[in-house]
């Protein structure tokens, strides 16, 4: 296959075997059908990051006509890629490039960085996903509505942390987690500014046991500027980055202890959700909110209040 675009976006074309996709991605490829046209040809889906023993691959079937579309090729399913084999999913996502003809180039410096750990935590024996070792949790009350009418109460005022002890944290070690803490506060973000995001993976809470994490960014496209192994470094990796011809994506992997870095423009009036897209982990707490520009956002409709404090709005002129 070919790869030709992703997220909306044309990638500089190369050729794959495998197509590794997370949850929220889209791709576009070519495939060109040149092969024995008297028969038909298996596709093949699998499940990569977790143990996929117990989960059967899903099968397609690539028709060459005029055979029946029903009949099965001669052969076996291909087995498709080992579900714990790390390396092809880093080389993959290190090989998309934005199309020469279509590079949008990011701003060489930032305004902000956030570093984001991505790992597990307990509260109250319920095991949870967390960033920065905090579990995150939605207000009754929509954040756009609260913040756009002026709603006190609602989520917590304290800043959401734009750090970890990076230097001090082990990602390999199963961490003490088993009293952390949940919270819906927000990253509160200076409009039309320049945003860094560093992910970090890191241990879960089981021995040994790393996952990755497909992170989603609503209401904006961003640079993806580089994936590393290990731990980042805040001196030496930054000069790692692509500045050249970064891909703009919507959703992006953090890698099994591993980094990906991130960039984009705070330009629209709002407030987004960045999270992780498998959604049992945004729904487990693995996610942040990030507020830019609320009062430059129109008068809401009344239609869409009625959630939490918000009901009492519903109604009005």
């Amino acid at each position: 296959m070919t790869v030709v675009e992703a997220d909306g976006h044309f990638v500089e074309p190369f050729v794959i075997k495998n197509l590794f996709i997370y949850s929220g991605e889209t791709y576009s490829v070519l495939v060109k059908a040149d092969q024995d046209p008297s028969r038909n040809y298996w596709v093949t889906t699998s499940v990569v990051s977790r143990n996929n023993t117990v989960t059967p691959p899903g099968l397609a079937i690539f028709n060459y006509y005029p055979n029946h579309p029903k009949k099965s090729p001669p052969t076996v399913p291909p087995a498709g890629p080992l579900w714990d084999d790390v390396e092809p999913r880093i080389n993959q996502s290190r090989a998309i490039k934005a199309h020469h003809d279509y590079v949008f180039p990011p701003p060489l410096t930032s305004d902000r960085v956030i570093l984001m750990l991505n790992t597990q935590n307990e509260i109250n024996g319920y095991r949870k996903w967390s960033v920065n070792n905090v579990s995150f949790n939605l207000p009754h009350t929509p954040y756009l509505i609260a913040l756009k009418e002026n709603i006190s109460g609602v989520f917590d005022p304290t800043p959401a942390p734009d750090y970890f002890d990076l230097e001090n944290y082990d990602i390999y070690t199963k961490p003490n987690n088993s009293n952390a803490t949940s919270s819906n506060s927000i990253y509160r973000l200076k409009f039309n500014t320049i945003v860094d995001i560093i992910l970090q993976n890191a241990n879960t809470m089981v021995v040994k046991n790393s996952e990755t994490h497909p992170w989603h960014l609503h209401g904006h496209d961003f640079w993806v500027l580089g994936y590393g192994e290990g731990t980042f470094n805040m001196s030496s990796d930054p000069r790692t980055y692509n500045l050249i011809n970064p891909i703009m994506k919507n959703t992006a992997p953090v890698h099994p202890y591993g980094w990906t870095a991130l960039r984009f423009r705070s330009n629209n009036p709002g407030a987004w959700a960045f999270h992780c897209h498998i959604e049992s982990h945004f729904y487990m707490g693995m996610g942040v909110v990030f507020e830019e520009g609320v009062e430059r956002v129109g008068k809401l409709p009344s239609s869409i209040m009625g959630c939490g404090k918000s009901k009492g709005l519903r109604g009005r002129p």
